[in-house]
């Protein structure tokens, strides 16, 4: 699916069967591609069961039933999948009172500020009913605790981090792969890759490089457009800017050959107020090793936390300007500086947060500590 939590949850998945091949895996998913089962390439049951948007998961219960029940429930739970109701909480008191799961986990990829007073922040005050609450920031873990969940069942997990595959590939063979010719390719490099919305902040970083006309930069901005906004605004700027614009959904890997082939990676989003979440972008920049500029919003407070002199104000063109300059013609400096995030980037690599998960999960079932006690940020041996 053209889905961040679907992507999520597959590099789990296929991880899950690499660190630990005795787990059985069953995905249940949204029909939004169909009703019919299929195989993962792991060979995992991926069940559509649901439609979108918090509808009905009466099927999961039958489902449940019929393959005599899971010991644990895993949750990748996202608003816009989910949508703003309860009945995923109602369906799960009931698949917990008739013993069709030992132990039930949520992972809250987006956690919404109490100041939103809607149905959505009702929602989170029932998660208590989950036997553990995964985010992937202090933002969130913090914010969960002031609205009043049980801090004990708060565990903070980072999103996964790739080591970039591509890293020292030669730019023709970069290029070529992505269907980019060589010959446009001037200059720096800075690349805009992942889904394109308005609060990606394409119109500030375009405006930032208007400034900097002096210097021979190359834009690529690859990705899903999400409105017409995104076409509009980069047809205007094209006849001043070099923009290369790959305009279709990409893959986990051409994302990585994406960033392999940059330069520099620009993430000026804009803030989405009352929500906080962590970008899956920002892990797979990461493990780009380049420098990365990116603005203070809660989905990059990693990068504000590990490479705060590269963040700039949401929404400031010039101070954006300002920092590309240093950035370019400082430009090992800026690579040796980002080396605290880079090895944030290896702690976070996807085996060893996938470990992460299986010895929450393990914890969980046994009971050998305290249901609720933290697993750390320090290194879990494998099991």
């Amino acid at each position: 699916m053209h889905c961040g939590v679907g992507e999520y949850t597959r590099f789990l998945a296929f991880n899950l069967k690499s660190t630990a091949p005795w787990i059985e895996v069953k995905i249940f998913t949204s029909t939004r591609l169909g009703k019919n089962l299929w195989k993962d390439p792991l060979g995992n049951d991926v069940i559509p069961i649901f439609e979108e948007r918090d509808r009905n998961y009466s099927e999961l219960l039958d489902q449940l039933k019929s393959i005599g029940g899971l010991d644990i429930l895993h949750v990748q739970h996202e608003y816009g999948i989910f949508g703003k109701g309860s009945k995923l909480l109602e369906i799960l008191r009931k698949i917990k009172e008739e013993g069709l799961v030992r132990r039930a986990v949520i992972t809250l990829h987006t956690v919404l500020h109490y100041g939103s007073q809607d149905e959505r922040t009702e929602f989170q005050k029932g998660l208590n009913i989950f036997d553990a609450i995964i985010v992937h920031s202090i933002l969130q873990e913090f914010e969960l605790q002031w609205q009043g969940l049980e801090s004990k069942k708060i565990y903070r997990i980072p999103h996964g981090t790739f080591i970039n595959p591509y890293l020292g590939h030669p730019r023709t063979m970069l290029a070529k792969s992505l269907g980019i010719k060589e010959e446009s390719l001037k200059g720096v490099i800075i690349a805009v890759p992942g889904f394109l919305r308005q609060d990606k902040g394409l119109d500030v970083l375009f405006n930032s490089l208007l400034n900097l006309l002096n210097l021979s930069t190359t834009i690529i901005v690859a990705g899903e457009p999400k409105d017409k906004y995104i076409l509009d605004l980069i047809e205007q700027v094209s006849s001043k800017l070099n923009v290369i614009f790959v305009n279709r959904y990409l893959s986990g890997d051409e994302i990585l050959r994406i960033i392999g082939l940059a330069d520099v990676l620009a993430l000026p989003y804009r803030n989405t107020p009352g929500t906080l979440s962590v970008s899956g972008i920002l892990h797979l920049s990461m493990g780009g090793l380049k420098p990365i500029v990116g603005s203070r919003v809660p989905r990059l407070v990693e990068l504000y936390q590990f490479a705060p002199r590269l963040t700039v104000p949401s929404g400031d063109p010039i101070e954006l300007a300002r920092k590309l300059r240093w950035v370019i013609e400082n430009y090992d400096y800026a690579v040796a500086y980002m080396s605290i995030l880079y090895s944030y980037a290896a702690r976070t690599q996807w085996p060893r947060i996938t470990r992460r998960h299986e010895e929450l999960y393990r914890n969980l079932l046994s009971l050998r500590t305290e249901v609720g006690s933290k697993v750390d940020d320090q290194d879990i041996p494998p099991t």
